[in-house]
């Protein structure tokens, strides 16, 4: 399916946005293009028939798909205070380095911890880009850097539960990216190109049709979906402080970015948790934004009063563990991250809970039950 004068125009920008690719970076965008292009026939018909169902007006719906393509950025979510092997956390390497880095060149993951040669993720990057990242000579830093597109634009961003913070970038880098509809570790069926995205509105459009939700968005409609795209995609962004979050842990599209990731040229903007004012990593966070012209914005925040952690949502040890790393009774993800660093330095005085590893786990699970269950931050400032 063409957009209206728009395929042409589309085949310029992606060209011109991947002329710094390398070979391995351009094989796997045209490895995924290629898979798009196969399902495209089914995935048209999908569309058509969901729009036809939902009364919802074919220009409408294109005019939509266009202001993905020209508004839509890639949210790239992460904890900033979290350690690399050298004990540097992932600010200080960010304003050091100004670049952001695959999880194979930092080795830290808020997701599956397994950026090794041979290891799960390595495997199903294998099968999703068909094997481009496994050609002799591929460097790590050639790997894809993992996001989720922001479409619904929730102050908390579009998969929170990768990070407390997250960098919004260029519309020119979604050009450069493949998309999975949910996570890729998962094997997806619907993947996807800006160059061939019917796979991913067939999915969402039918998802909506479905569950009357997508996104993390509830009572969300076809058309409801169309409108929003066509007005607020377009908006300039509003103060994430002042909207309630939306805690969205699952449903999302996936973004994979192939290429370099410069803060400078390629991040527009820095929506960051409020727990991190004053401290040494929001200083950093705002030097960040300095040094690299970055807008910078907070969000709510999340905070949980200790005796309100569920024993019931992501294992009976999170209560203990919100007990253990609290402060005036609550926690909030600056003390998730004080955790997160004490174990780093100090692994010896967290042996009563498990192995660092085991921890770390712990640590990433309690800030999904605080992006779940937690309020805004400026509820408990004493």
């Amino acid at each position: 399916m063409e957009w209206k004068g728009d395929a042409n125009a589309n085949k310029k920008r992606e060209s011109q946005f991947t002329e710094e690719l390398s070979e391995s970076q351009l094989s796997a965008l045209e490895y995924v293009t290629n898979y798009a292009q196969i399902r495209k026939s089914e995935a048209v018909q999908t569309i058509h028939e969901i729009l036809q169902m939902s009364n919802v007006d074919r220009e409408e719906f294109e005019d939509a798909v266009v202001k993905i393509k020209s508004h839509a950025k890639i949210a790239l979510h992460f904890h900033p205070d979290r350690l690399d092997p050298v004990k540097k956390s992932v600010a200080e390497a960010l304003l050091e380095q100004g670049v952001y880095k695959s999880q194979f060149e930092t080795l830290l993951s808020s997701g599956s911890v397994s950026a090794y040669s041979g290891g799960p993720r390595d495997l199903w990057e294998e099968r999703l880009f068909g094997g481009a990242y496994q050609q002799e000579g591929v460097s790590n830093s050639e790997r894809p850097k993992y996001g989720a597109l922001d479409l619904m634009r929730h102050s908390d961003g579009p998969a929170p539960r990768f990070g407390s913070c997250y960098f919004l970038l260029s519309p020119e880098v979604s050009y450069r990216s493949t998309y999975t509809y949910m996570d890729s570790h998962q094997n997806p069926v619907q993947k996807g190109t800006f160059a061939e995205f019917d796979d991913m509105m067939a999915a969402l459009l039918e998802e909506i049709f479905l569950r009357d939700s997508a996104l993390g968005e509830k009572d969300l409609r076809s058309q409801k979906l169309v409108d929003h795209l066509r007005v607020n995609l377009t908006m300039p962004f509003s103060d994430s402080s002042k909207c309630e979050a939306k805690r969205n842990l699952n449903h999302y599209i996936e973004a994979q970015v192939h290429g370099n990731i410069r803060l400078k040229e390629d991040v527009e903007i820095l929506v960051a948790d409020p727990s991190f004012k004053g401290t040494p990593t929001g200083q950093i966070l705002e030097q960040i934004c300095l040094q690299y012209a970055i807008q910078l914005y907070w969000h709510m925040g999340f905070a949980m009063w200790v005796d309100e952690v569920p024993s019931d949502f992501r294992g009976p040890t999170m209560p203990s563990l919100a007990k253990r790393i609290a402060h005036h009774g609550y926690i909030d993800a600056s003390m998730i991250g004080s955790a997160a660093m004490h174990l780093k330095h100090d692994p010896a005085a967290w042996r009563d809970r498990g192995t660092e590893k085991e921890v770390l786990q712990e640590l990433k699970l309690l800030w999904h039950v605080l992006v779940r269950y937690g309020k805004p931050l400026r509820n408990f400032k004493l």
